[in-house]
């Protein structure tokens, strides 16, 4: 994809903060099933950049998403979304809308792909030394080291002395040195019957839910109420009122207390609920 492509998908994000970009990637409108075909179709056959631009835009509250559950391996967010932003350009490249599949389902594969990628350069599970003391701990209690297993309590307690800390701090660095990164895949020697057995690519994934399906039905949602919204607007004050009170909040009204409120019989106001029902299924369609 283009270089122009790529500024454009990911500009927002160096733009500010990664509030600040979460906040404008949500903003940013949704497209439904008709608009997204007709841009895919657009650059899938035509190579219209312009449509590609629109595709990625409106997807990256998706790569958000997506990134905020990689949450746990203590990389930066901002690079996380960042990664996910490059698949997601990857799979609008490759996008093909005669498939039949909605952009989102092919797009998760790429962008978790590219996470993915990402975390297994990236990630690390101990840090052995991050202030400046055990820095200067760790070195020091390699060169005073004086066999490849543990220490005895002597020489925990002559290591001490001489580097001038706790017993402590010398079995904590100790332990820190002796611990090593998991390996990211189980070995082709590890029983996958085990329990024991650990690798992190056995959770990187969940399996049980499918993120792109959630998303989908809550685009659908927010797209179903921005047209009932609009549709609302459409109904003169009164008939916004009862369509609310009668449907639209948790304290529903009657059609008595409607009654009452408006001086008119309780006929009268389900006669003009009706009638605003009508007037609301049909601008909805």
């Amino acid at each position: 994809m283009s270089t122009a492509i790529q500024s454009t998908a990911l500009m927002p994000i160096a733009s500010g903060s990664i509030e600040t970009y979460v906040s404008r990637a949500a903003q940013i409108p949704m497209l439904n099933a008709e608009e997204e075909h007709e841009l895919a179709s657009r650059l899938y056959h035509d190579g219209d950049l312009e449509a590609a631009q629109k595709l990625i835009m409106s997807h990256l509250r998706f790569v958000v998403h997506v990134a905020k559950s990689y949450a746990g391996y203590g990389l930066p967010h901002a690079d996380l979304i960042q990664e996910g932003n490059v698949g997601l350009m990857k799979a609008v490249k490759r996008f093909n809308p005669e498939v039949g599949v909605r952009l989102v389902s092919f797009a998760v594969h790429w962008i978790k792909a590219e996470i993915h990628e990402y975390v297994l350069k990236n990630w690390r599970i101990v840090k052995v030394a991050t202030t400046k003391a055990q820095r200067k701990l760790f070195f020091n209690l390699r060169k005073n080291k004086k066999r490849l297993g543990w220490f005895n309590q002597d020489e925990v307690n002559v290591v001490a002395k001489e580097l001038g800390v706790s017993t402590r701090d010398v079995l904590e660095m100790e332990n820190r040195m002796s611990l090593t990164d998991n390996s990211f895949d189980l070995s082709n020697d590890d029983d996958d019957s085990s329990s024991a057995n650990f690798a992190p690519t056995q959770y990187l994934e969940d399996k049980s839910s499918n993120v792109a399906t959630y998303v989908e039905e809550k685009n659908w949602e927010d797209h179903a109420n921005d047209k009932l919204r609009n549709a609302l607007a459409t109904l003169d004050e009164r008939s916004q009122h009862i369509v609310q009170s009668r449907w639209l909040t948790e304290d529903k009204s009657t059609l008595q207390d409607l009654a009452k409120y408006y001086e008119v019989s309780a006929e009268r106001v389900r006669q003009l609920e009706k009638n605003a029902m009508k007037k609301l299924k049909a601008a909805m369609e």
